[in-house]
């Protein structure tokens, strides 16, 4: 790896007569920096005086460097600028580094020990960095590191002054970083932990000895250098190890139930733990971020409730990505056994898809507070006496894609009276960017809580429907694995009846039962494989009834009846003959006839711009440029280019034919086919992401002749990173 100089630049370091700032003034001196080495202080309450800083530069001086020495208080920040300006006729970095320690605990500190920390940690640092903005932005380049302390990032006992001045240096950084974007000035702040004149005789001896600031002093060079790409970022290090820290915000809550709602105490208390709840946090980089985030969740906010004027609805969020999918599929019974199914296993595979009933998933309600908010008086549901009775989805958009996140409205349409129990009927509306994608229904069997007098039906239901009376049309037989279930449930559904054999026998069960749903599962993949040519964007609607349990280990029998773009089907267990699944069907959008899985059709591509067209058309240039190159590599890659994890565009680099266009191949099948994102496209391109990092970590999917890919590198390197 080619070394990082700095010659040319001229750094300052505050407080490097020893410690951190010695070794950071050593360090750049050694790689070509001309070095103000600042010092004042000898001990770490600020008091006294010393001639270290002539020490440093005697030394930087005799290994062929160049130093000079600056005695000022980082109080007098203008000075030290002056003493390079002086001395070397510019300043490109300054290392903050200047401190001392008045610790006592917070009853017992003066006035005069909070004032002398904010002086030489805060107002040091403000003063010594404004000096120098100006040059660096006439200069358009300037390097500033802050230092700050894990005291400041989490409080530290006897320490309030301390802790409040460091991270009052964090709150500098953070807007530094924004007024010095435009002009190339990048500030960040590092958070040591090291050994020096502030810690020697607090840490235990062998703890000093280890933690030399050598260790840390290579994380501030880089940070310090030309080719550090980050500003505003918190880094922690300490013995050879580095973290970056931020604050992240929860998703917060609105603190009323209806837009016309006081906020009142009472209306906080009861927000109070999603207000609290940290599960789904994310990081802000700006302030616009959290207006434009605040404004969105209060016009979502007042959407949702135009929504729920006539039901009281639950509102949710589900992430999922390859992974879950792949995992869902192998909780259904795919198998690499079976080429077909490789497409819902193999996040790389040109046509990887979500099997369609992976989206009964986001709508469960089985754990929601819902069911049991809308019994009728005096009776309850909670998840000791509530089963899956019936389920209903319909994809009412485009199929979704590959990852995402959804926004989730479950609301109850009816409760019926069954007699011995109740039925709940749950409508599950399931949105992305705010477009409806797709609805779900469930009927939950509320058992010993019927009898109050309600309706037995509702108008409002999906309704099974009964198989033809002849022979199925079809047949197709699958063995479960003894360890279905435990597979099964690592999609989401952790209902002890379905692991612990004691939670089992309880419920009147030989051993642990297989979720109604993996068994549905089957069933779907069954009739897609049969009738929908494995294609799951071909899926419109399934409906199905729970009839009896599955034991692990059982063999699922799927009898399907065809009539018209309808798949009626039902599914017995093999072994005792019994119906398991009966009254459903799914939907298609049309018939594909066959035992074996065909490609699924391609997405339809978008018209709209990519970030990436550009860089596509770059490479066209590049193949123009270098016909003979390009025909000796002689093959042909497609690009799938994602959104949301669906396929918007396609790009053709058809080598064989020293053409560049978009869209699938005009003529043979691609030899190389690459799936990512527009984002992480660019990011490949402009080297930011590592190729192998991007391959490793699902972002880039390769399939076909993986080994070709690496051959487009000289044709690219000229233009491109792809």
């Amino acid at each position: 790896m080619e070394q990082l100089r700095f010659d040319g630049r001229v750094a300052v370091v505050t407080g490097a007569g020893g410690g951190l700032g010695k070794a950071y003034a050593l360090l750049l001196a050694s790689r070509g920096a001309k070095v103000v080495v600042n010092d004042l202080g000898g001990g770490r309450d600020g008091s006294g005086k010393s001639t270290f800083a002539d020490a440093v530069v005697q030394e930087i001086k005799s290994k062929g460097g160049e130093a000079v020495a600056d005695y000022n208080s980082v109080v007098d920040g203008q000075k030290i600028i002056k003493t390079a300006i002086d001395n070397f006729g510019r300043v490109d970095i300054i290392i903050n580094n200047a401190g001392i320690l008045r610790d006592k605990s917070f009853p017992k500190m003066s006035e005069q020990d909070w004032d002398l920390i904010q002086a030489v940690h805060v107002k040091g640092a403000f003063k010594t960095t404004q000096a120098a903005w100006e040059i660096f932005r006439k200069q358009k380049y300037g390097r500033v590191i802050m230092t700050s302390s894990n005291a400041g990032l989490f409080g530290n006992f006897g320490q309030a002054n301390y802790s409040a001045a460091k991270m009052g240096l964090v709150g500098l950084m953070n807007t530094l970083a924004i007024e010095g974007e435009k002009y190339n000035i990048k500030v960040n702040t590092i958070v040591p932990t090291a050994a020096s004149r502030l810690t020697e005789d607090i840490l235990p001896p062998e703890m000093f000895q280890a933690m030399k600031p050598e260790l840390i002093a290579p994380v501030v060079a880089y940070m310090a250098h030309e080719s550090f790409p980050d500003t505003g970022s918190v880094v922690d290090s300490t013995l050879g190890f580095a973290t970056k820290t931020h604050l992240v915000r929860s998703e917060g809550a609105v603190l009323k139930k209806k837009p016309a709602d006081p906020v009142t105490i009472e209306s906080v208390k009861e927000a109070w733990p999603q207000v609290v709840n940290m599960n789904n946090a994310k990081h802000k980089e700006k302030i616009a971020e959290v207006t434009v985030e605040l404004v969105q969740k209060l016009q979502e906010f007042e959407e949702r409730s135009k929504l729920d004027s006539t039901n009281e609805a639950y509102w949710s969020t589900y992430n999922y990505n390859a992974k879950d999918l792949a995992l869902y599929a192998l909780g259904v019974g795919a198998s690499v056994v079976n080429a077909s199914d490789l497409k819902f296993l193999y996040e790389s595979h040109e046509d990887f898809s979500a099997l369609p009933t992976f989206f009964i998933l986001p709508g469960m309600v089985m754990e929601s507070p819902i069911v049991g908010k809308s019994m009728p008086p005096g009776k309850h549901a909670d998840f000791t006496n509530i089963l899956h009775g019936e389920q209903y989805i319909e994809f009412v958009s485009d199929f979704p894609g590959t990852e995402g996140e959804f926004t989730i409205r479950n609301y109850v349409v009816d409760i019926l009276d069954k007699g011995s129990s109740a039925v709940a009927i749950v409508n599950s509306e399931i949105f992305q960017n705010k477009s409806l994608v797709f609805r779900t229904q469930q009927h939950i069997f509320v058992l010993g809580q019927g009898g109050f007098g309600g309706p037995r039906n509702s108008s409002k239901a999906v309704n099974v429907a009964a198989a033809p009376k002849r022979a199925p049309d079809a047949v197709l037989e699958q063995k479960t694995s003894e360890d279905q279930a435990a597979l099964y449930r690592l999609s989401g559904d952790l209902n002890p009846l379905h692991i612990d054999p004691n939670v089992a026998t309880s419920a009147g069960h030989q051993k642990p039962i297989l979720h109604g749903l993996a068994s549905l599962g089957f069933s779907v993949r069954h009739v897609l494989a049969k009738y929908g040519g494995n294609d799951a964007s071909l899926v419109k609607a399934v409906k199905a009834r729970f009839a009896k349990p599955v034991l692990p280990g059982q063999i699922l029998a799927t009898e399907m009846w065809v009539e018209g773009t309808r798949v009626h089907f039902q599914t017995r267990t093999k072994e005792t003959g019994n119906v398991v699944i009966s009254g459903a069907f799914v939907d298609l959008k049309k018939v594909v006839k066959g035992d074996t899985a065909v490609s699924s059709a391609p997405s339809q591509q978008s018209s709209s711009s990519l970030k990436s067209d550009g860089l596509f058309a770059k490479i066209d240039e590049q193949v123009k440029a270098n016909p003979s190159l390009a025909k000796s590599i002689g093959a042909i890659y497609l690009y799938n280019i994602t959104q949301n994890g669906k396929t918007v565009k396609q790009w053709t680099l058809d080598l064989k034919a020293g053409s560049v266009h978009e869209g699938a191949p005009k003529s043979g099948k691609p030899d190389t086919t690459m799936t990512l994102s527009d984002e992480d496209l660019i990011a490949l391109a402009s080297g930011t992401l590592n190729p192998q990092t991007a391959f490793l970590k699902g972002k880039l999917k390769i399939a076909g002749n993986m080994m070709l890919a690496q051959k487009l590198q000289p044709l690219l390197k000229s233009g491109s990173k792809l």
